[in-house]
């Protein structure tokens, strides 16, 4: 004992830079943090986007407790999946029930039970820091706030704004109108009092900065767009034998030209102009197909691509684990993704872009939609049609030749690397527990 006395003496007066980093190492094994999503950890935006960070934070002391919201029939499916990686990252995971109905009730509901635990959590760990991703579960970190615990708000996106532009929440109606005027300045309220900012896009965190309300205490404002695990989306992991079988599989030839599609269509997707840019490449392809990775109801994109003159068999849907994904994208030519590019999308990075930038994948995909634009262009990583029409769509080159594997995945490391993103959360943490 008298010896490590002696040693971290001589290591502070010999070697400030170590003891310094010792220091900060020690403060941030003694924080706990709550964190509460509205998302339950058994999605898989909660699989992809959720976990990994925790988990990597985890590694650097921080000890997390979670509060999700999860859905029936995956929670059932995948409950003990999640328990095993939660307990072998040391995370405390107490997941409660989502309810649907009736609209704007139970939502209600649900946020009475959020408040409630997160509460009950914290007079028995009296929690360092609360992290909210997004709306939500901020209206409860702000109040713990005001107990002194510091508040993350991880935005993901103008949340109100996307209920009304997603045509989820109709103004003309008095509650839907009362609701979006509430959440607004709660949003404002958020941006001012928090102690970070998590931006998904630059093209969101500038929009903020530009509110003249804000001007006087502009927000500190971390951008970490969705990240992607390098290692599991590794093309050169990828062995030929395996992608010949998934094609055998999913009675696809060797010949044809693959349109890929990965992910749910949902509110933002665009289905039809998707479909439309499909049937006109038909005229260059003999065989072409269009390939959804997704858990859509194939009876429903088939339909769709019947009412606009597409045989069925050139439609494959197919729905795979999230760990099988890699594989199944390995099979696309070509990846497209259309989204409607409204003010609330400033702030959205879609989660499929890092996923195929990672496997060197190019992607044909429209302008005005968070970074996408950028990040597209920087690393030649495929091709932005700035107007969705007929004329544009035959005009937008398919040679795969015209693409460098190596420098999309580079794109892919620099920018959505999770290894980067868990740094950038793990820099936030410092910042507002008074580490740097």
């Amino acid at each position: 004992m008298i010896l490590f006395f002696i040693t971290m003496s001589m290591s502070e007066h010999f070697f400030p830079c170590i003891y310094i980093n010792l220091q900060l190492q020690i403060n941030i094994l003694n924080r706990t943090a709550l964190y509460i999503s509205y998302d339950g950890l058994t999605d898989p935006l909660g699989q992809s986007q959720v976990l990994p960070y925790l988990e990597g934070l985890s590694k650097r002391g921080i000890q997390f407790y979670i509060i999700s919201f999860e859905k029936n029939e995956r929670f059932n499916q995948l409950k003990e999946t999640i328990e095993s990686r939660c307990n072998a990252a040391g995370i405390t995971w107490i997941p409660l029930m989502y309810t649907k109905n009736p609209p704007l009730i139970s939502t209600v509901l649900d946020l009475r039970k959020m408040r409630r635990l997160a509460f009950k959590l914290h007079r028995e760990q009296e929690f360092d820091v609360v992290h909210c991703r997004s709306d939500l579960p901020a209206l409860i970190g702000h109040k713990l706030q005001k107990k002194g615990v510091k508040f993350i708000f991880d935005m993901r996106g103008f949340w109100a704004d996307e209920r009304v532009e997603g045509k989820i929440w109709n103004l003309k109606n008095p509650i839907f109108k009362w609701a979006y005027n509430f959440f607004k300045k709660k949003e404002l309220a958020f941006f001012r009092d928090a102690d970070a900012v998590i931006s998904l896009t630059k093209n969101g965190k500038n929009e903020i900065l530009s509110w003249k309300e804000l001007k006087d205490e502009p927000p500190h404002i971390q951008v970490i767009p969705c990240c992607v695990d390098l290692d599991k989306f590794d093309p050169n992991k990828i062995e030929k034998f395996e992608v010949a079988e998934v094609k055998r599989d999913l009675k696809i030839d060797n010949s044809d030209f693959i349109l890929g599609y990965v992910g749910s269509i949902g509110t933002w997707y665009m289905l039809d102009e998707m479909i439309d840019f499909y049937h006109s490449i038909r005229e260059r392809y003999k065989t072409p197909r269009f390939l959804f990775v997704s858990g859509e109801s194939e009876s429903t994109l088939k339909q769709k691509a019947t009412e606009k003159g597409i045989p069925n068999e050139e439609i494959v849907v197919t729905s795979v684990s999230h760990s099988a994904v890699p594989l199944y994208l390995s099979v696309f030519d070509f990846a497209i993704f259309f989204i409607r590019p409204t003010f609330s999308k400033k702030a959205s990075s879609p989660t499929k872009q890092g996923e195929l930038m990672a496997l060197g994948i190019p992607i044909i995909c429209n302008a005005g939609v968070g970074d996408t634009d950028e990040i597209i262009e920087e690393y030649k990583a495929g091709e932005i049609i700035s107007n969705l029409n007929g004329e544009n769509y035959t005009q937008t080159p398919l040679d795969s030749n015209l693409y460098d594997v190596s420098v999309i995945r580079k794109g892919a490391e620099e920018v959505y690397s999770l290894e980067k993103g868990v740094e950038k959360y793990y820099e936030v943490y410092r910042f507002v527990t008074g580490n740097i």
